[in-house]
């Protein structure tokens, strides 16, 4: 038995193929970006208590978060601003933020509900860690990273006598 391409219907059918393979990793075209923040500000009781700027320092500006050991923190915001300074009001169906403290035996930071842009940070132990922020895209425990901050400094201390 002897088979027969039509050439039309093989073109098609590469065609299709091809179209199907590159719907989404096209690795010429680039990623959409969704973060366009230029810096996150921290703010607790109307005070703004660092900021980090996305830019070439990628650094946090201003002090550092403190709490004893065994309490909270007032409710801390988390924004992120635009380049004018103003903050961005992010669509909650496609953006939460993300936090992670690097060692948890010492502090934990505590978001009142999964995914809103601040909570509280409970001390747990005296000693020092780090508190990362992360902006994400997409569901909440399965988004990406959009912008993520280096870690700030977070210290607890002994329970005041």
């Amino acid at each position: 038995m002897k088979l027969r391409f039509r050439k039309p219907a093989l073109a098609l059918t590469l065609v299709g193929a091809l179209a199907l393979a590159a719907c989404d990793d096209d690795p010429i075209v680039p990623e959409e970006e969704h973060g366009d923040a230029a810096a996150v500000q921290l703010v607790m009781n109307g005070a703004v208590i660092a900021t980090f700027t996305f830019d070439d320092s990628n650094a946090w500006v201003g002090g550092e978060l403190e709490v004893e050991v065994g309490e909270e923190t007032p409710h801390i915001d988390v924004n992120f601003l635009d380049e004018d300074g103003d903050v961005i009001d992010w669509d909650l169906s496609e953006f939460y933020l993300e936090v992670e403290v690097d060692d948890e035996t010492i502090a934990e930071f505590e978001q009142d509900t999964p995914g809103e842009f601040g909570g509280h940070l409970h001390g747990e132990a005296v000693g020092e860690t780090n508190v990362t922020f992360s902006l994400m895209h997409g569901a909440i425990g399965t988004g990406h990273a959009d912008l993520v901050t280096t870690g700030i400094h977070a210290h607890v201390e002994a329970p005041t006598p």
